[in-house]
């Protein structure tokens, strides 16, 4: 199956916003064709896509391979709605700018909400390094089959009744604390509904409900799993600084300030949010970096 690309298309770029931790073991992407393992509503698939001479190119494996390919067009960002947003970009000159230099950068929608919860809750409060370790370490516990298809380096992510059913003290050798890993457990054992979500919006409730998930976390799922373009993930130790050196020159912001910044893109803050990240901007950095831990040691 093929599906036409948008002039300008970003296959890299797009496929890369599916990871919501770095180097995310379920996904694989290089520059014109990318891999993607997930569990579906019909067993476990994994996602081939392939990207050449304006069109983008999908296979799936796995009993879950229907349902992936029903909807590979959206995981690829081709589903994605940019409906007003060139107008609103006009309103801030580095936004209108930025909107041009990455104009074929899409936001794909896996349609997967637990999948991406897991690394989200796992990157609460500490650094990307710890979240990338204690991620891959659970993925390698509660992962022992291997991902459907050729691509033997892809791991699945975890089932949720597994993750439900597992006392917190198992995660502690991954480098995971009582917190997190209680709030993991509850996030699983409230799975079927997630999935469930209809919409973004119903999806932002339902994860708010759950102990230890706030605003931050659903907004780091539900930009992937529906490609939402207005999650902002407020709450973030960078975003609110980098929102405000990007839109104001101020070095330092706060989550209110950030918000009132980009209330006049309101629809496609995401958006924004995702252009400065593509562009590589940063706020100047000051002081100690937050330090690594190992909560395995305690």
């Amino acid at each position: 199956m093929r599906f036409a690309a948008p002039a300008r298309y970003d296959f890299a770029g797009t496929l890369h916003g599916l990871a919501v931790i770095h180097g995310d073991p379920t996904l694989s992407v290089g520059s014109r064709e990318a891999w993607f393992a997930t569990r579906t509503p019909d067993g476990p698939g994994t996602l081939h896509l392939t990207y050449s001479d304006g069109f983008v190119h999908a296979e799936a494996f796995g009993p879950g391979a229907d349902w992936l390919m029903a909807r590979a067009d959206a995981v690829a960002g081709l589903r994605d709605d940019l409906t007003g947003f060139p107008g609103l970009a006009r309103r801030h000159p580095l936004v209108a700018r930025l909107a041009h230099e990455h104009a074929g950068l899409r936001m794909g929608a896996t349609g997967r909400i637990f999948h991406h919860l897991v690394p989200a809750v796992l990157y609460q409060k500490v650094t990307g390094i710890e979240a990338q370790r204690g991620y891959r370490k659970v993925l390698r516990h509660f992962t022992t089959e291997p991902a459907p298809g050729p691509f033997d380096r892809l791991r699945l992510p975890p089932d949720p009744a597994a993750v439900a059913a597992t006392p917190y003290w198992v995660f502690h050798p991954f480098g995971i604390e009582q917190k997190r890993a209680e709030t993991l457990r509850r996030a699983a054992a409230h799975a079927a509904a997630l999935e469930r979500s209809p919409d973004a919006a119903t999806a932002t409730a339902r994860l708010v409900s759950i102990r230890g998930i706030g605003a931050w976390t659903a907004a780091e799922v539900t930009r992937v799993a529906f490609g939402d373009p207005d999650a902002v993930s407020v709450g973030d130790y960078h975003l609110k600084n980098v929102v405000a050196y990007a839109l104001t020159g101020a070095a330092r912001g706060t989550d209110e300030h950030m918000l009132e910044l980009l209330a006049p893109y309101a629809g496609h803050r995401g958006r924004v949010c995702t252009l400065f990240a593509a562009a590589g901007i940063g706020a100047p950095r000051f002081g100690p970096r937050m330090p690594l831990r190992s909560f395995a040691r305690f």
